[in-house]
C-alpha cells in the first residue's frame, strides 16, 4: 500500500582521489624506487580491474523482525545495478515503503548506508545488512560502499494553513479529521511513520459494544447466569469495591442490579443453555470498565476508570460502530450478529464483535478520508504545538524525516492522537507505579515502533493535565522472543487453555489481562502456554478460533516451520513435538499430564463450573477421541510471554474530547483522543475496549474541535 513519501531525495555526488608519497627514504637507489613504483603500480591496476570487472548475482542474508531476510544483489563490473528481496515476511503494511526505497537508494548511492526508514527501522536494517553481505560476497570493496553512505538534507521550512491538524495517523486519528471534516473543515493529518495506521495496524479485530439486538439472539450459558447472579448478591458497603474512595460509582452497581432484575423477570420461566437469551447492558459494560480497571498502586493508592468517561465511552461504542460501517469497514448487521458475538482475550464478557483489522481497516479509512477531502503527510512528525498570545492552541510545529521544519497553522485547533508509549519502556518504567521489578527498560512490546509518547510530551509543554501515567498494560499472550501478538493461534478467552511448563492450569483463562499477565511472569521465565485444539495443521483453520487469529500468523504448518508452535495429530504426537525447542524453550510436556489437564477442564465445560480458577464463562470443550481419530486435525500448543501492550494513562480530556489542564479547564483549541489520552480505563483497559475507544473519542473530538474552539 503506498503512502505519499516526504523526504526530498538530495543526490550526492562522491569523488575519490588517490594519494601517494613524494618522499623517498635516503638509502632507496633511483633504480630500487623504479621498480618498487612499477610494482604498486601493476599492483593497484589489478585491483581495480578484479573490482571494475566483478559481475553477477550474489546473495547475503540477516535477521528480520518476522524471519530471514535475503537479498539478491546484481552486480555489473563492479557496480550495484539491481537489489531483490528475494525472502522477507515482514509485516506487509508496515513496512511497503522500506521494501520499495530501501533497495532503490542503494543502487543510486551505491552504498549499504541510508536513512532507514521510519516505523518500518528493523526491517530497513535488514535489507542493508543483507545488501551489505551480498557485496560482501561478491567482493566488492566495503570501504568504498561505506564512503558513498547517504543520508537525505532537509529543505527549506514549509509553511500550510488549515482549520484543523491532526497529529497520528491511526484509528483515532483518521476517525478524528474524517468527523472534523465532515463538519466542514479543512483538515490536515501528519503521521510520523511511513505509513497510515500506527497500533491500530497491529490491533486485532475486536471491537466491544452493547447490542441488545445481537445478544437477543444469543443463549445464555450457565456460567453466564451465574456470574450475573454473583452480580446481584453485590451489596453497596462491600469494601473489596472501594465505593469509600470511588463513590460515584454505586450508581452503576445500582442500575446495574435493576436492570437485571427486570431482565430476569421479563425472561422468567426461560432455561439457561436452552432459550434464556443473551444479557448485556450500559451499566455492564460500565461495572467491567469499573471492576477490570480499579486497581491499587505500589504505594498503596488505588485508581479507577472517570465515570463519565466510562459512560460516554459505553453509552456511544455501538454508534461509533455504526458510523464506521457508513465510512466503508466491514462491520456486521446487529440483526443475526449473536453468533458472531465472542469473548476477546480480556473483555470479561462476549460482547466482543468481529471488527475489520490490520491493513483493510487503515485503507479503509484512508479512502474515507480522502474522500472528506483530508490532506494526509506521512513522515511527518509533530514537535510542539503552537499558541496565540490568548494562550489557544493554533497549530503544531513538525518535522519531516529529512529534517524539513514544517509549520502547520490551524484555525479551529489541533487533536492529538500519536498513541502512547510503550515502544518507549524506558518512558514506561520511569512512571511506573505498579509493575515494578516486573519492567525494565528493554521489556518487549507490541507496539510499532512509532509509539514513544510524544503527544503526551507535547501536550505537558502547554499545561495539560495527565492522569495514571503509572500503569501501563501488558498483553500476556505474546510472542516470547519478539513481544509481538504474531506466531501464535488464539481463541475465544472462553475456550482457552493455558498451561505452566509441567502442563498444569494456573490462572483463570478469563481474567483481566493484567491479572494474567501478573500470573504468568511467576511461571519460569515468565513463559506459558495455550492449548488449542480442533487445527488443521495445512490451513490452520481453528474451529471457534478468535476471528482475529488471521492477523497472528499464517498456517499452523508455517508456524510449526518456524519453530513457534507445536503440533500433534494425537496428545501422544504434541507431547513428542514439544520435546523440540519452539520459541527458544522445550518444556518437554507428557502425553499423560497434558491428557489429564484437558479432561479436567472438560469435566468443568461440562459443569459449568471451574473450582480450580472460577473461570467466569466456561467453553471449549476438547474432544480428544474425535480429535485423535482425524488425522487431519490436531492439537496446537503456543509459547507465549507477556510484553507491553497498553499505557493506561496519559493526556487528561473531558467527554467532550477537550484536553484539559490539571484544574480541570479546557485549553481552548487542544483536542485528543485514542491512546494518548488517560482515564478513561483506569488502571487496566478491557480488550476490546481499546477499538471501542479509539472510534468513539476519534469521531467526538474531531466533531469538537469544530463546534467548541473560540
Amino acid at each position: 500500500m503506498k503512502r505519499r513519501a516526504l523526504v526530498m531525495g538530495l543526490a550526492a555526488s562522491m569523488a575519490l582521489t588517490a594519494c601517494g608519497s613524494t618522499s623517498t627514504p635516503p638509502a632507496t637507489t633511483e633504480a630500487a624506487k623504479e621498480t618498487t613504483t612499477a610494482a604498486a603500480a601493476e599492483e593497484t591496476t589489478e585491483a581495480a580491474k578484479a573490482e571494475a570487472g566483478v559481475s553477477g548475482e550474489f546473495e547475503g542474508t540477516a535477521p528480520g523482525m518476522q524471519g530471514p531476510v535475503t537479498v539478491t544483489l546484481t552486480v555489473e563490473d563492479g557496480k550495484i545495478t539491481k537489489v531483490d528481496l528475494k525472502e522477507i515476511s515482514e509485516t506487509e503494511s508496515l513496512t511497503t515503503v522500506a521494501k520499495e526505497r530501501i533497495p532503490a537508494q542503494i543502487v543510486e548511492h551505491q552504498t549499504t548506508k541510508v536513512d532507514a526508514v521510519t516505523g518500518a527501522t528493523l526491517c530497513s536494517n535488514a535489507i542493508m545488512s543483507a545488501a551489505r553481505k551480498a557485496a560482501e560476497a561478491a567482493g566488492l570493496d566495503l570501504s568504498v560502499l561505506d564512503a558513498n553512505e547517504w543520508h537525505a538534507t532537509a529543505g527549506a521550512d514549509e509553511t500550510y494553513d488549515q482549520d484543523v491538524v491532526v497529529v497520528g495517523g491511526g484509528g483515532a486519528g483518521l476517525s478524528a479529521a474524517i468527523s472534523a471534516a465532515q463538519q466542514g473543515a479543512k483538515v490536515t493529518l501528519i503521521e510520523k511513520g511511513s505509513v497510515l495506521g500506527g497500533d491500530t495496524m497491529m490491533a486485532g479485530g475486536a471491537f466491544n459494544c452493547v447490542d441488545p439486538e445481537a445478544q437477543a439472539e444469543r443463549v445464555m450459558s450457565a456460567a453466564e447466569k451465574n456470574t450475573l447472579d454473583e452480580y446481584l448478591a453485590l451489596k453497596t458497603d462491600d469494601a473489596d469495591l472501594h465505593f469509600d474512595q470511588f463513590p460515584e460509582w454505586k450508581e452503576v452497581l445500582t442500575e446495574l442490579q435493576d436492570d437485571l432484575k427486570k431482565f430476569f423477570k421479563d425472561n422468567e420461566g426461560k432455561e439457561v443453555g436452552k432459550d434464556m437469551p443473551g444479557y448485556d447492558s450500559i451499566a455492564l459494560h460500565m461495572w467491567h470498565i469499573y471492576t477490570g480497571g480499579l486497581r491499587e498502586m505500589n504505594d498503596g493508592t488505588w485508581v479507577a476508570s472517570n465515570i463519565d468517561l466510562a459512560r460516554n465511552l459505553a453509552e456511544n461504542a455501538l454508534a461509533s460502530y455504526d458510523w464506521t460501517g457508513d465510512l466503508g469497514i466491514n462491520t456486521a448487521s446487529h440483526k443475526g450478529a449473536g453468533d458472531s458475538l465472542y469473548t476477546v482475550l480480556g473483555a470479561m464478557w462476549p460482547r466482543t464483535h468481529a471488527y475489520q483489522n490490520g491493513a483493510p481497516l487503515i485503507e479503509a479509512l484512508k479512502k474515507a478520508a480522502e474522500k472528506e477531502g483530508v490532506t494526509i503527510y506521512t513522515e511527518t512528525a509533530g514537535k510542539s504545538l503552537i499558541t496565540d498570545a490568548d494562550g489557544k492552541i493554533v497549530g503544531v510545529n513538525a518535522e519531516k524525516a529529512d529534517g524539513t521544519k514544517v509549520t502547520l497553522n490551524a484555525s479551529k485547533g489541533v487533536v492529538l492522537a500519536c498513541g502512547g508509549y510503550c515502544a518507549n519502556p524506558a518512558m514506561v518504567k520511569k512512571y511506573d507505579k505498579y509493575w515494578g521489578d516486573d519492567l525494565t527498560d528493554h521489556t518487549l512490546t507490541t507496539n510499532v515502533g512509532t509509539n514513544t509518547g510524544d503527544g503526551i510530551v507535547m501536550a505537558q509543554e502547554v499545561g495539560a493535565g495527565t492522569v495514571d501515567l503509572g500503569v501501563s498494560q501488558l498483553m500476556p499472550s505474546s510472542s516470547p522472543v519478539k513481544g509481538t501478538m504474531t506466531d501464535g493461534i488464539w481463541a475465544d478467552a472462553s475456550e482457552q487453555i493455558w498451561i505452566d511448563g509441567e502442563g498444569n492450569r494456573f490462572v483463570n483463562e478469563y481474567a483481566e489481562r493484567d491479572v494474567l499477565a501478573k500470573a504468568s511472569l511467576g511461571l519460569d521465565n515468565g513463559i506459558f502456554y495455550i492449548i488449542y485444539a480442533g487445527s488443521s495443521k495445512e490451513t490452520g483453520k481453528c474451529e471457534g478460533a478468535d476471528p482475529t487469529s488471521a492477523l497472528f500468523g499464517t498456517t499452523v504448518e508455517n508456524m510449526v516451520e518456524h519453530n513457534n508452535v507445536w503440533y500433534g495429530s494425537t496428545l501422544a504426537e504434541l507431547a513428542e513435538a514439544s520435546k523440540t525447542a519452539a520459541a527458544g524453550v522445550a518444556p518437554a510436556f507428557t502425553e499423560e499430564a497434558l491428557r489429564e489437564t484437558i479432561e479436567k477442564y472438560n469435566s468443568y465445560v461440562e459443569n459449568q463450573k471451574d473450582p480450580d480458577f472460577g473461570k467466569g464463562v466456561l467453553a471449549g470443550a476438547i474432544d480428544l477421541e474425535a480429535i485423535e481419530k482425524d488425522p487431519n486435525v490436531g492439537i496446537v500448543i503456543s509459547p507465549r510471554k507477556a510484553s507491553l501492550h497498553h499505557t493506561m494513562g496519559g493526556i487528561t480530556i473531558n467527554t467532550d474530547g477537550q484536553v484539559v489542564d490539571a484544574d480541570g479547564k479546557a485549553i481552548d483549541g487542544l483536542f485528543a483522543a485514542g491512546e494518548v489520552t488517560g482515564g478513561i480505563h483506569g488502571g487496566n483497559r478491557l480488550g476490546g475496549n481499546a477499538i471501542a475507544d479509539i472510534f468513539t473519542y476519534g469521531r467526538i473530538s474531531g466533531a469538537n474541535v469544530v463546534k467548541l474552539s473560540k
